[in-house]
């Protein structure tokens, strides 16, 4: 009964941040420039594919890392994700388990705070006319500009937070055999890209055998880079 709770308190607070993220995007509809967003998003991308050239190229960490870019901090557009969800959440709550949901919950949680940092640093760039074409001293400066420390905080909390989340929901089975059975019917009933997002995290985090080195490492690049860039003006570009 106590994982029940638990499980209906992941739903509610899921469904009011996946309503938040689609708020955030929709805004930019009316934008006068809006591929500014995704070009930021890009040059964020390019920028984390060189600070992490090493897990990459690690046999052992490279789907991982790659989760990470592509699904959690990368450039794709996770607005198909989030309208699947926004229409099963109460079906989900009452199928899966609280750890997988509190999976989702991180991701979209992590989806809705970068969506908010990443609009805040293009005004910031805009401010200095640098949205079009981003360098590095231009990234700095806006970072700087924007603040917001604290949720520079959460957000490297939450990589840490869905990282051993996943890792703990590889350690059980009937995860495993219920995502190969949900693959077909997910994809039939109009959640391909919500069941594909669980299923590549679930099989990166099984590859890797073991979290814990993949996530220190992460959590303190990013820790270290949020650090410098708060303290130093000049501080350099990561991965050169």
């Amino acid at each position: 009964m106590e994982e029940e709770l638990d499980k209906e308190a992941i739903g509610h607070e899921l469904a009011a941040c996946i309503a938040e993220a689609r708020e955030l995007r929709a805004a930019r509809t009316s934008d006068p420039a809006p591929d500014d967003f995704p070009r930021l998003k890009e040059w964020q991308a390019a920028r984390l594919a060189r600070g992490y050239a090493d897990l990459l190229a690690s046999e052992r960490y490279k789907p991982a890392a790659e989760f990470f870019l592509s699904d959690l901090y990368g450039p794709k557009d996770f607005r198909t994700r989030d309208e699947e969800l926004a229409r099963v959440v109460p079906i989900m709550v009452r199928v899966l388990p609280a750890r997988a949901l509190m999976t989702l919950l991180e991701a979209v949680k992590m989806d809705t705070l970068s969506e908010s940092l990443d609009t805040a640093m293009v005004l910031a760039l805009r401010k200095v006319g640098k949205s079009r074409n981003i360098d590095w001293p231009a990234y700095v400066a806006a970072y700087r500009s924007c603040g917001r420390k604290k949720d520079r905080e959460l957000q490297i909390a939450l990589i840490d937070k869905i990282g051993k989340t996943l890792d703990r929901l590889t350690r059980m089975p009937l995860i495993h055999f219920s995502l190969k059975m949900m693959s077909g019917p997910a994809h039939l009933a109009g959640l391909g890209a919500l069941h594909s997002f669980l299923q590549r995290g679930f099989d990166a985090f099984s590859f890797m055998r073991g979290a814990d080195e993949f996530l220190q490492i992460v959590i303190e690049r990013e820790t270290a880079l949020m650090k410098e860039l708060f303290a130093n003006p000049d501080a350099p570009s990561p991965g050169h």
